[in-house]
């Protein structure tokens, strides 16, 4: 571990640290509101060493919690979960060595170890930043579970407290950096359109899958145009030499 320390900068290190502060306040917000919510304390602790994502388990807890089944709470995990599969394509090299290390890598695999992992330049320290970041993640996440887990037994009214915002909150941060394209934008308000719909008149946990029909509205992605004779293919491609700022505005 010291030599993975060694290899990543200082500032990378740092940044890793403050991701796990901010994991930490999230992990425990999920523990006590788990618990007070009539969870018991085993069942946050086994999902965030079993599952350990915090978008899926907030969201599988928050559908149980509202009086939806399992079944919904589990396929919604699972859509929220299937981005991670692109991600570990993104990173596969750097799990290496033995089935028992590749399987252990592939459980630390977390937005944050794969952002951290695609900044590094060379293989040597996208290995160190991949290993680090999900170590940490993984032990600050479980300890900051189960001791929210157990001061909300103490606690009781988590709203109280504001926690009960944790929920969307963190769902919330999960969607909007892929709001910023147009597609994605279309399928995810029409999804929210359909949920909110839905809800009165379906059981708790249905509206979230119903919201997958958004997906309908996406759309396909636009094919590039042919490169023309004696231009810059990419330029074609990309719908001329216009800048970002003109495609934007």
């Amino acid at each position: 571990m010291r030599s993975l320390l060694r290899t990543l900068e200082r500032a990378t290190l740092r940044d890793i640290a403050l991701v796990c502060l901010a994991d930490a306040l999230v992990g425990a917000s999920f523990g006590a509101i788990s618990v007070s919510g009539g969870l018991p304390l085993w069942v946050p602790v086994a999902m965030s060493v079993l599952v350990f994502a915090g978008g899926s388990q907030f969201a599988a807890v928050g559908i149980v919690l509202s009086g939806g089944g399992a079944l919904a709470a589990v396929v919604t995990g699972l859509v929220l979960n299937a981005r991670l599969l692109p991600f570990g394509f993104t990173v596969a090299d750097t799990l290496d060595g033995p089935v028992w290390r590749r399987l252990l890598g592939a459980q630390l695999l977390t937005d944050e170890s794969v952002a951290f992992t695609l900044l590094q330049p060379d293989p040597r320290r996208r290995r160190a930043a991949y290993w680090v970041c999900g170590l940490a993640l993984f032990l600050i996440w479980n300890a900051s579970v189960l001791v929210g887990a157990l001061a909300g037994g103490l606690i009781g009214d988590t709203d109280a407290l504001g926690l009960d915002a944790a929920f969307p909150a963190v769902l919330l941060a999960l969607v909007l950096p892929s709001l910023t394209d147009r597609r994605t934008r279309t399928a995810a308000l029409t999804g929210a359109a359909v949920a909110v719909a839905a809800t009165p008149f379906v059981p708790a946990g249905l509206p979230v899958l119903l919201a997958l029909a958004g997906l309908l509205f996406a759309g396909r992605p636009p094919a590039p145009a042919p490169a023309a004779s004696g231009g810059d293919p990419v330029a074609v491609a990309e719908g001329g030499p216009r800048s970002l700022a003109e495609e934007v505005h």
